[in-house]
């Protein structure tokens, strides 16, 4: 390929193209019908289908079995292991993961995102960690290592368990 300079600088294809021009005349070669065709239910004006429509057949988002159930209440936690903590730790960065330490690191991808902390491999040093929930074990494995497992907004939360 030959190096590019001022003196061999072509426009991209297409680029100088004039944009389709209907219902111009004849002398435009969209002249008539301005390229809807003759007759038939698109070449009528104010004419719009709905999406996925196939002309009378039954659409495919029809067609498909409906499967499963989607939970609209759900409510997603970001998982937060206990060797990632103990990987931190061992940096030197720090003892106590509170929320805005633990979105400081990256941790946590959305700002009003709720963190789960799972037993996910071991942890040797005493930590306190601020979270929205807890695995049994995980919240055991913190304990026996001397460290805390506080959980965030449980007061806000206690009318949905009554």
């Amino acid at each position: 390929m030959a190096i590019r300079n001022l003196s061999n600088l072509r426009s991209p294809k297409k680029a100088n193209e004039n944009k389709k021009r209907i219902g111009r005349g004849m002398g435009s070669g969209m002249g008539k019908t301005s390229t809807r065709g003759h007759k038939g239910q698109g070449s009528r004006s104010g004419s719009s289908l709905m999406r996925g429509f196939e002309g009378g057949q039954m659409p495919l988002h029809r067609r498909l079995p409906k499967r499963g159930f989607t939970n609209i209440f759900r409510v997603e936690y970001q998982v937060l292991g206990l060797d990632r903590v103990a990987e931190i730790v061992a940096a030197g960065d720090t003892s106590e993961f509170t929320l805005e330490h633990i979105i400081e690191l990256g941790l946590l991808r959305k700002k009003k995102g709720l963190i789960k902390v799972l037993a996910n491999g071991e942890l040797t040093t005493a930590v306190t960690i601020h979270a929205h929930k807890f695995s049994a074990t995980a919240k055991a494995a913190i304990e026996k290592a001397g460290g805390q497992a506080i959980v965030i907004g449980s007061e806000t939360t206690s009318y949905l368990r009554a």
